[in-house]
């Protein structure tokens, strides 16, 4: 594994190398390289995309013991090609995948918690500690926690070693690889053996932002976002708040009681509605109930609606029939 491009170097934007062979299986038409900067899904990391000589590359997976670089239709490629990466989705990956490391680090420093699972989505990441309950406090512990790591710019490294060098190292979980075992390494920190892409120092992830929590069986899993996926989530969430504050009359930091008020306020008149209905319905009703045949069609009336009218006639009036129509 380690003459491969994205683990000599994280950063590799555009890259060239000899096409070994281009062929087809279950999952669609690929082509195998020579070697290959596009990062195959694995290790709870989403694969990278980008293009082969401009030819869009949509997946990649590791198949046996070479990377299949999948298009979305048949390519005919030869020689050497270009391999160019989506580069902001291999960053975010890389800001999201140091981010989990240094958020798990913490649980496991501070509290003792650790972690049985992770994975990286394309909206949120999340780990599964193995406790039963986070406190609000330890959430935020280890949030700011997490966050001077960041501030301090600690180097991330990586090395290859064997499975009889591991002892020499502080490992937080037991690996389980043989061959060539690579460790992501924040000194003094975290060693840890991964496969996935890094940024070169901790100041990358620029921040991390724990969500929420959700109870997974005997496990808490702690959703959370780092580096431009926080910028981003910012930005939507003040656009939401000022158009709440602009419709309620109100500065962005009185939104929320504004908006309790205006929810007390607004249930109470849709209870009050709701008796005036009632009463409206009693009163159609106890009009219809005079005819032995109602037969009428109500223009954009519900269907509750005209049950509720139906029985207060044949309640009123024991030998009426009620036939009502919503035409809606």
């Amino acid at each position: 594994m380690q003459h491969l491009l994205y683990y000599q170097d994280s950063s590799i934007k555009q890259f060239t190398a000899d096409v070994v062979r281009v062929g087809q299986d279950d999952t669609g038409h690929f082509v195998v390289l020579s070697n290959t900067a596009f990062y195959p899904t694995g290790g709870g990391q989403p694969h990278d995309t980008g293009t082969l000589n401009g030819i869009e590359v949509v997946n990649v997976e590791k198949v046996d013991d070479e990377i299949r670089h999948y298009t979305a239709e048949a390519v005919m490629l030869s020689g050497t090609v270009e391999g160019t990466l989506n580069w902001e989705r291999r960053f975010d990956h890389m800001q999201q995948h140091a981010g989990q490391h240094i958020l798990t680090a913490e649980f496991v420093e501070l509290f003792g918690f650790e972690t049985v699972s992770f994975h990286l989505g394309s909206g949120y990441v999340s780990i599964d500690l193995n406790v039963e309950s986070v406190t609000e406090e330890q959430l935020r512990l280890a949030e700011q926690r997490a966050n001077e790591v960041i501030r301090e710019a600690r180097p991330i490294e990586t090395k290859f070693v064997t499975k009889d060098e591991l002892s020499s190292y502080t490992l937080r979980k037991e690996v389980k690889a043989e061959g060539d075992i690579r460790l992501v390494i924040i000194p003094y920190f975290d060693y840890n053996g991964c496969g996935g892409t890094h940024p070169k120092s901790t100041s990358e992830v620029q921040v991390i932002k724990i969500l929420e929590t959700e109870t997974m069986r005997s496990n808490v899993r702690v959703h959370f976002i780092c580096g431009n996926r926080v910028i981003n989530g910012f930005h939507a969430r003040k656009d939401v708040l000022s158009a709440v504050a602009k419709k309620l009359s109100v500065p962005e930091l009185e939104a929320a009681s504004a908006l309790e008020k205006f929810a007390t306020v607004a249930a109470r008149n849709e209870k009050e509605l709701a008796k005036a209905k009632d009463a409206l319905l009693e009163f159609e009703g106890t009009a219809l109930a005079a005819e032995d045949i109602a037969a009428r069609v109500f223009e954009n009336r519900s269907i509750q609606e005209l049950q509720k009218l139906a029985r207060t006639i044949v309640t009123q009036n024991a030998g009426a029939i009620a036939v009502l129509v919503a035409k809606n």
